[in-house]
């Protein structure tokens, strides 16, 4: 027998539980945690808790941006010991991050020592680097000891940290935000400073401005390592609208001379985010895989400064085309999203459009100016107490120095005497006697005058919506100043283009190795691409019981239209097909081809070309082959027919007449201009029969006369003359077949 599972006490004291409900509450508890406590920043000053609480650890520890650096370990403690108990690397990775000028457009943090690169290389150990605040910094920080913000106890309960940092710095858009939550994600890309705040200025004059309105200030998002928006304007209202979208990101390229005609091109800034020697690499994988024809070499000359060399496979390859194919096949144009989820006001996740963050951001700032100007206020208000007791004791000198020299309980006599309060009677016994001098009286007069008149302008300022917003403009204005577009850090970086207009077909074609190969098509629909313009197709091999079906010369940067009996049409690149070694591979797996329909016919696709494409039971009409083109695996119906009933004939239209021929040997020839042209239909009636169907069709030039191929291999060709009798009307019957015509009814 196995041990009882009921546990000593006879399990009275066990309770059942739902599993389902069970689960579903802690896993809302872990959803909540993460969402409010890990990914989503806050909306006011456009932090998660482990940056905002660096930042604060920073500020705490006297790093100032004047001042001098400190160990990245010992920041990164006093982080993880005092207010965020997690991995020590999670936390200095954020470090990093703050302190990374290609990765932060306004670095939070001023890091000494290796703090990574745009290679993608890490930084160094936390025990080698330094760090400080930066004046950025210190603005989102200003005022935290003024009671500008809450403040919660920390995770031990022996310390306390800020819900919120006072923010005066636009922090979300300036510096943006990435961070995946339980079912939400956020992804807000960096912004120009300046432009926020005449945005903010303008919101401030005109609350109830549009997101339209706002986009004359704020062009669309700056980027750190700069690069080319090629977006339009349109699109970009969208994204700001709803808060949701995406930007692309071109890096900025220019042609570089080399002299006698040759050029190579040099990548001066990269898209945002990516790593430049993981690009290389791609760029290198497809210049092996023999993707980039145009391409021959590509080389990193950076030092300080972005250089990608690009050199192109001869000085006539058109540098547009090259890019273009690049931008396609790489990193080098990257999409940024858009993603405006938020905490609005710490607490609520939300997506919010451009408008609605700026508004609770200036929200934010008015709550934090009122909350300073309160703190001022309490703080003059008791000086002012103390104040007018100094006053009135200089007034009494002489009564005061009595008191305190002969009374047994001086305080409370001078509480009487003058009607002093406590604090004030307390603050008079604790006077140096130095301070009794007419100077210093002189002094204390003057500070309890100013005193007075700042806290008059405080308080009109608390009663004055006006005046707050006023003042809000102010401070908002002097950021501005420190972060105009005239400043070296506050500069646009990344600058707006419109997308150059390219042939889509030139570009699908420069991004493919131009090589001739034989294309192999089976009676039982195998289909393979075989290196080289064969000669000869009686060597090829094929799975028993099977054999050649269809075999044309081609490239691989062509295009192939495979016609079936269905009266469908697929297309297919011809660098795509399976190889040449084995027998390749159905063609039913590369399309969605029907189990009931067979291959009718396959060749190179020209745009320029008409087909003449007939049924089995005479029906037929001129497609252009630019029609018959499909993107997709599912194909293009051309021809509509149902069993029995099969597409029989495709042939290329030349001339000005077409011969047909039915299955009874009868021959009509009829004008090209009777037949109607579509992209798609039944068609209509090409030759009238008793019983049978269509055998064989040719278009040919009346002045040249129709020609033929004998079973002996002999050439035939009649003349108008020698036609007259066949030549009618569409849709006739037609007359036999001349004399020599082969038995097989076929033209060739």
């Amino acid at each position: 027998m196995g041990k009882s599972l009921v546990p000593p006490g006879g399990g009275d004291d066990i309770q059942g539980i739902d599993l389902k409900k069970a689960l579903e509450e802690r896993y809302l508890a872990y959803a909540l945690s993460t969402i409010m406590h890990r990914a989503l920043p806050d909306v006011r000053d456009g932090m998660k808790p482990v940056h905002r609480r660096i930042v604060y650890a920073m500020n705490e520890m006297g790093l100032r941006s004047a001042g001098s650096f400190k160990k990245s370990a010992k920041i990164v403690g006093e982080v993880m010991g005092n207010f965020h108990p997690h991995g020590d690397q999670s936390i200095y990775d954020a470090l990093v991050r703050l302190a990374q000028s290609f990765a932060v457009r306004y670095p939070l943090a001023n890091g000494q020592g290796n703090f990574g690169n745009i290679d993608g290389d890490s930084a160094a150990a936390m025990r080698y680097t330094e760090s400080k605040m930066t004046a950025v910094a210190e603005l989102l920080i200003e005022g935290i000891n003024e009671d500008a913000v809450d403040f919660r106890d920390t995770y031990d309960e022996e310390n306390s940290e800020p819900v919120v940092l006072p923010g005066a710095f636009p922090n979300l858009l300036a510096n943006g935000a990435t961070g995946i939550a339980v079912g939400m994600a956020t992804s807000i890309p960096p912004h120009n400073a300046a432009e926020l705040c005449d945005a903010a200025l303008a919101l401030i004059r005109k609350p109830e401005a549009t997101v339209e309105d706002l986009l004359q200030y704020v062009e669309g998002p700056d980027f750190p390592t700069g690069g080319v928006i090629i977006d339009s304007r349109e699109s970009m209202l969208e994204a700001y609208s709803t808060g949701r979208g995406g930007f692309r990101v071109r890096a900025k390229w220019e042609v570089e001379d080399t002299g006698r005609g040759g050029y190579q091109i040099v990548v001066t800034e990269m898209p945002y985010q990516v790593q430049k020697s993981r690009l290389i690499e791609k760029i290198a994988e497809l210049l092996i895989a023999r993707r980039l024809p145009l391409l021959d070499d590509v080389r990193d000359e950076s030092a300080e400064d972005v250089r990608l060399v690009l050199i192109p496979k001869s000085r006539s390859v058109d540098p547009t085309l090259l890019m273009e194919s690049l931008f396609r096949l790489s990193d080098l144009e990257n999409r940024i999203p858009l993603n405006l989820n938020v905490l609005s006001m710490g607490k609520v996740p939300k997506v919010m459009n451009l408008a609605e963050v700026l508004s609770e951001w200036l929200a934010h700032r008015r709550e934090v100016l009122q909350r300073r100007s309160r703190h001022r206020l309490a703080a003059i208000e008791r000086r002012l107490e103390l104040l007018s007791g100094y006053l009135i004791a200089y007034l009494n000198l002489d009564e005061v120095i009595r008191i305190i020299r002969e009374e047994d309980e001086p305080k409370i006599e001078l509480m009487k005497a003058f009607e002093l309060n406590e604090v004030q009677a307390e603050a008079i016994l604790n006077m140096r006697l130095r301070s009794l001098r007419k100077l210093e009286e002189l002094e204390i007069r003057k500070e309890f005058d100013g005193l007075t008149v700042e806290k008059a302008e405080i308080e009109a300022l608390l009663a004055s919506e006006s005046k707050q917003w006023q003042t809000v403009a102010w401070e908002i204005g002097k950021v501005r100043k420190t972060f105009s577009k005239e400043t070296e850090l506050g500069a646009r970086r990344t600058k707006f283009a419109e997308a150059p207009v390219a042939d889509l077909a030139a570009i699908e074609q420069a991004m493919i190795e131009k090589e001739p190969i034989t294309v192999v098509i089976s009676e039982k629909g195998w289909i393979r691409g075989m290196k080289g313009h064969l000669a000869d197709f009686a060597g090829l091999q094929f799975k028993d019981g099977d054999k050649l079906k269809i075999a044309f010369h081609a490239n691989t940067t062509d295009k192939l239209l495979i016609v079936t009996t269905g009266g469908k049409a697929y297309t297919l690149g011809a660098d795509k097909l399976p190889g040449g070694r084995g027998h390749g591979e159905p063609l039913r797996i590369i399309v969605d081809m029907d189990n009931d329909q067979a291959v009718l016919t396959a060749f190179v696709h020209d745009p320029a070309r008409k087909l003449l494409i007939a049924s089995t039971a005479g029906n037929g009409f001129i497609v252009a082959e630019s029609d018959m083109v499909a993107n997709t695996r599912k194909g293009k119906q051309i021809m509509n027919v149902s069993l029995p009933q099969e597409m029989r004939l495709c042939v290329p239209v030349t001339g000005d007449h077409a011969a047909v021929i039915g299955e009874n040997r009868k021959m009509l020839i009829f004008p090209l201009e009777q037949l109607p042209e579509m992209s798609r239909g039944k068609g209509v009636r090409l030759q009238r029969y008793k019983d049978g169907g269509i055998s064989d069709i040719k278009c040919f030039a009346m002045e040249d006369g129709l020609t033929w191929e004998d079973s002996a291999g002999r050439m035939h060709n009649r003349k108008k003359e020698d036609l007259l009798e066949w030549i009618a009307d569409r849709a006739q019957a037609g007359r036999l077949v001349p004399k020599g015509f082969p038995r097989s009814g076929k033209f060739s």
